[in-house]
């Protein structure tokens, strides 16, 4: 199938490859994309925009109104999520209202299903911000992007459109004091008629001094499962080849977790 948007605040619950049953939540617009990076994979298609003015966003009390509903809807179910998940039409740390929204989400969370975590996907481009540390802090599932070790090719998967220094971004890192999850996808293919591969030796052995330097909580390995914009022609990993990535991050004594 084609790229897509999600068309509402609150989606699902869906079963997620790395989350069990996910229950997700969109922080961005329903007609576009808006993010800081224009990842060639990813699966809602290219960024449109890399900013959105509070008009076009759900507001807080909105997105705390969307989550009660469908929650006390799966309460009376007697259906019950895993994960409740920021990730949607883009980047979810751009909404300026992100650090109130979580505590909301946590009170929720609290009130009816205790058990439930909740993630964050985010590429991590907003984390020199001290209210989005902070949040991110709270939730259960810190989960940030970190495709490549080296700059060319992660410049080439993850495009950023707006001022992103990873040097910075590692530096940041260092105040969740170990309490976060690197994601990473791999992926092999064409791009504009350029090889792109970050499953070469040099790629992986690059990649995981970073993980063994970075020392996250857990590492979280994937590949592409739908389909990506149209000029490109990129192959998932096959699963083999994920898990012996895993084994290697795992022989560092950091667990991973692959989905293929």
């Amino acid at each position: 199938m084609p790229t897509f948007l999600f068309d509402s605040i609150v989606f699902g619950p869906v079963r997620s490859r790395r989350l069990g049953v996910s229950l997700g939540i969109n922080l961005l617009p329903v007609d576009r994309k808006v993010c800081s990076f224009n990842c060639i994979y990813c699966e809602c298609g290219w960024t449109t925009c890399s900013t959105a003015t509070s008009g076009t966003l759900p507001s807080r009390g909105e997105v705390k109104e969307a989550l009660r509903t469908k929650l006390s809807e799966m309460k009376a179910r007697g259906e019950k999520p895993d994960v409740i998940t920021y990730a949607g039409n883009g980047e979810p740390t751009q909404h300026p209202g992100f650090s109130g929204i979580i505590d909301d989400s946590i009170a929720l969370r609290d009130e009816l299903f205790p058990d439930a975590r909740i993630s964050v996907l985010s590429n991590g481009s907003a984390i020199h911000r001290k209210r989005v540390r902070e949040a991110l802090m709270k939730v259960d599932m810190n989960i940030l992007k970190i495709d490549s070790a080296v700059a060319a090719t992660r410049e080439k998967l993850n495009q950023p459109n707006s001022r992103y220094d990873y040097d910075e971004f590692k530096g940041w890192l260092k105040e969740f004091g170990g309490r976060f999850i690197i994601q990473t996808l791999f992926v092999r293919g064409r791009y504009r008629g350029e090889i792109i591969d970050n499953t070469t030796p040099e790629e992986i052995e690059a990649w995981l001094a970073e993980v063994a330097s970075l020392r996250p909580e857990s590492v979280m390995i994937y590949t592409i499962e739908r389909d990506t914009p149209l000029e490109n022609d990129l192959k998932k990993v096959p699963l083999a080849d994920l898990k012996a990535i895993a084994a290697r991050v795992t022989g560092l004594g950091i667990p991973a977790s692959v989905s293929g």
